[in-house]
């Protein structure tokens, strides 16, 4: 596993997900045009920590754009079934 790309993704998860959560609770303005951009930034860090695990240091320095697209989608190996 990756480590070091895993834990900076999961992060900037972590502080995107306190982003949210100071504006839901806090920002009056706060609408729902700036909760799905929230969100996509949310998913793309955690959907990059998953898709990216086994990834090279060097694939994950580099990151080319065919592996940013790859990584950034919602995982097709997560069941999220009952």
């Amino acid at each position: 596993m990756n480590k070091p790309y895993v834990i900076y993704n999961l992060e900037e998860a972590k502080k995107q997900l306190d982003h949210i959560l100071k504006d839901v609770e806090n920002d009056g303005s706060y609408d729902f045009g700036a909760y799905k951009v929230d969100m996509q930034h949310l998913y793309h860090h955690l959907n990059t920590a998953w898709n990216a695990r086994q990834s090279s240091q060097e694939e994950s320095r580099e990151c080319a754009e065919k592996d940013f697209e790859k990584w950034r989608q919602f995982p097709g190996d997560i069941y999220m079934g009952i």
